[in-house]
């Protein structure tokens, strides 16, 4: 019988991984994890933005980048065994890269036969598809595989997945990533189940939608009005307003949290101004 290897928690400041955190939304979640005092590990592809981060961040607290991709396992396993040396084994991860594909995107929200479109549904590359599953699906399979081991053997810990509205509604245009934050949903409840037993939590936030720099110009006309699709999302959004990258921290501190919510695993809560809750009418 092989004899399993059990990793004790030490006394001191949790470690928190957080991939794709150089991203808007992951690099809020990741300075106040900091100011928390939490030990931050930085895991990202894009190398230069990860190290401005880790430098912007390191005056706040204790913080370091891992250049890694969660498409490539051997990286993450490399990148998990540099943080295990350098800060100890993961307490919280999050699992934060993902994203969306042009290639993957249809230009007309609902198929008119009698209209030529530039880039409907039958024009969609296999390969932008296969790119979004594999980065918001496979790089959150890839990457668990990787950290929780450790964490499920030591008996504790808390994973957060980031789900999406549209998990819950398929939005117009972007089907492969409305299909693959669905997968997320989905797999943050399998995982929730499998490691009950190992005290390992696992939850996700769905973030409605955020007015950041990376879908600006989805949102805003250049004289910073409401794009059209951008007046539709407002209309079904009973706060009447996008949200603000800091809004998502009080759900993932919450849901990171032992002493506050440490019977609650396999739950998906979305953060979005009311968006899923109303109906239109």
């Amino acid at each position: 019988m092989v004899e399993k290897k059990v990793y004790k928690k030490e006394n001191s400041s949790e470690v928190v991984v957080i991939t794709g955190a150089a991203g808007v939304l992951c690099s809020v979640i990741a300075r106040d994890f900091v100011r928390c005092g939490k030990k931050v590990a930085l895991v990202d592809v894009n190398e230069a933005s990860t190290l401005a981060l880790e430098k912007e961040l390191s005056q706040l607290g204790t913080v370091k980048s891992y250049i890694a991709s969660v498409l490539d396992k051997e990286s993450l396993i490399i990148a998990q065994e540099n943080i295990t040396k350098d800060f100890g084994v993961c307490d919280i991860l999050i699992n934060g890269a993902g994203g969306n594909n042009v290639h993957a995107t249809t230009s007309d929200e609902i198929f008119d036969p009698n209209l030529e479109s530039d880039k409907d549904f039958f024009k969609l590359l296999e390969s932008g598809v296969d790119f979004v599953f594999d980065l918001n699906f496979k790089g959150a399979f890839l990457t668990t595989q990787v950290f929780s081991k450790q964490m499920a053997l030591r008996g504790s810990g808390s994973i957060i997945n980031i789900s999406s509205m549209n998990a819950y509604q398929p939005l117009t245009k972007i089907p492969a990533y409305s299909a693959a934050k669905a997968a997320i949903s989905n797999f943050t409840q399998w995982l929730a189940v499998y490691f009950a037993k190992a005290k390992l939590r696992v939850n996700a936030i769905a973030p409605g939608f955020f007015a950041t720099n990376q879908n600006k110009t989805l949102l805003f006309n250049p004289d910073g009005s409401l794009t059209p699709r951008s007046l539709k999302i407002i209309s079904k959004t009973p706060m009447n307003r996008f949200g603000e990258p800091s809004e998502l921290l009080g759900a993932i501190r919450f849901l990171t949290d032992d002493s506050q919510s440490s019977f609650i695993t396999g739950i998906v809560i979305p953060i979005d101004g009311g968006f899923s809750a109303y109906s239109g009418v």
